[in-house]
């Protein structure tokens, strides 16, 4: 059926005059639940269905969009997206020119083991009760305790009017703990396995199940706890180590979103800024230091922003954004890639549903491992401050001066874990901070997911990735400014 409609649909625009076409016809569903204090706070389930038509007339972009997926419908949304095209060819600066990308007919499916969709509402239920039971109970101090699920799953089907035909279905799951506690008017937060209710995976409800949230409910309480009794972070320069579940958001914001090439050749602001990485440093800038290296990838087994195409039908890829420490990437659409000869795109192209246009966003977005063990990294650190979790962040419209805090570290001395501290801060000068990593490791790495990452007017929210295990940085500014 779907095919037929997307024929039918790509015909009718060409004979209006598009010199370029494509439809996606798609189907999302989401479950979200969420347990707080005792009692469920949100048990959703949404769905979206529809279709979206994007045309090139006369060297313009238009698109349009439908909830109603028949034939009568396609026929009014073409004629919409061509007439709105038109229309933005007489304000247009330039033509639109695409890459060339490989043609593919071909069907994806991330691949799971237990469906997230076939498990009851009460087994989820009884595992976020119990987590949340566990984590409340470890002190009266606790005033809020939350736990978290979240399953999606998106049916795509993709045609354009060069020959693409992909049919796909992407699953992802996860969830997490948190809880605030407040004592003597100090208020302290502590999270699992990460902050922004988890992680998160594109795998099946085993994913979900191997966070074992009950497991880890008792620790989490307790080390929140202990938390008021901690020395405040010290103000201070030193070397600072982080690990995943704080590296991964510092590489979202200052490699992910700068290295986007809309962002970069300022047709792109929104949410999170333009770009410092302007088009004449590709190839020549040095971003950090010899130790860094930095892709995008879509290819990498249970990434948040692993698929098999792309919301234009390009191929997922590895694209390298950094490459030992400079700068030799962007991700970037057919569009921006072609504008820049950059020999193709990377495969970014995406939108959070059929209503909604393709925007260059993120996929997995990977430090690729070092060396190291972890401890090691610790053990060879005379005297620092080891950070995790982040707990609040700020970076400017350039992705260059940032500031993060996160919700719990320990001082090292002497290469060893010594005393926890509260209330840990660092801030950094993008290509500066990550001139000063020195350390990478490898037996902690791995892919975390963020399911909110925000772009676009009106607001688009997409599911991305980022791989990555333990850093270290040196001499960077930690403690109160």
């Amino acid at each position: 059926m779907f095919s037929e409609l997307g024929r039918l649909a790509l015909e009718e625009a060409m004979k209006q005059g598009a010199s370029y076409a494509d439809i996606r016809i798609g189907e999302i569903e989401n479950e979200i639940l969420t347990v707080k204090n005792g009692a469920p706070e949100e048990v959703k389930f949404l769905q979206t269905k529809g279709f979206g038509v994007r045309a090139i007339v006369n060297g313009a972009w238009g698109f349009a969009a439908s909830i109603d997926v028949n034939e009568k419908e396609m026929g009014h949304v073409v004629e919409k997206a061509i007439s709105i095209a038109k229309a933005s060819s007489m304000l247009k600066k330039k033509n639109v020119q695409l890459s060339q990308e490989e043609i593919r007919q071909d069907k994806y499916e991330t691949p799971i083991k237990k469906d997230p969709f076939e498990v009851s509402l009460e087994e989820k239920l009884n595992i976020l009760f119990e987590a949340e039971r566990l984590l409340a109970e470890q002190s009266p101090s606790i005033k809020a305790s939350y736990s978290y699920y979240q399953g999606f799953r998106e049916k795509k089907f993709f045609m354009n009017s060069e020959g693409a035909e992909i049919s796909q279905v992407i699953t992802w799951c996860g969830g997490g703990l948190m809880a605030i506690a407040v004592k003597s008017g100090e208020m302290q937060v502590r999270s699992y396995p990460a902050s922004f209710r988890g992680d998160f995976s594109t795998a099946g409800y085993e994913f979900f199940e191997s966070l074992a949230l009950v497991e880890n409910a008792k620790k989490v309480g307790q080390e929140l706890i202990k938390l008021f009794d901690a020395e405040k972070c010290p103000s201070m320069t030193t070397d600072l180590i982080l690990t995943g579940n704080q590296l991964a958001l510092q590489i979202h914001e200052s490699c992910g979103h700068p290295t986007e090439l809309d962002r970069a050749l300022g047709t792109e602001a929104d949410y999170a800024g333009t770009s410092f990485l302007t088009p004449e440093k590709l190839g020549k800038f040095r971003y950090g230091s010899k130790h860094v290296n930095i892709v995008a990838d879509a290819t990498v087994p249970r990434g948040l922003g692993t698929f098999g195409y792309d919301d234009e039908g390009t191929p997922a890829k590895k694209v390298y954004l950094i490459k030992e420490g400079l700068f030799v990437g962007y991700q970037s659409s057919r569009e921006t890639a072609a504008e820049l000869n950059l020999g193709g795109s990377s495969s970014g192209m995406r939108a959070d549903s059929p209503l909604s246009l393709p925007l260059i966003r993120m996929t997995n977005i990977n430090l690729l491992p070092g060396d190291w063990k972890a401890e090691e990294i610790v053990e060879d650190t005379k005297d620092g401050v080891l950070m995790m979790t982040n707990r609040s962040w700020s970076i400017d419209d350039k992705r260059i001066n940032f500031q993060f805090g996160t919700e719990i570290g320990w001082r090292i001395k002497n290469g060893s874990l010594e005393n926890m501290i509260k209330n840990p801060t660092y801030i950094g000068v993008t290509p500066q901070f990550w001139g000063s990593c020195d350390a990478l490791s490898k037996d902690d790495w791995k892919m975390w997911g963020i399911p909110n990452c925000g772009k676009g007017v009106p607001g688009q929210v997409m599911y991305v990735g980022h791989g990555c295990g333990t850093a270290r940085f040196k001499n960077v500014r930690v403690g109160l400014i």
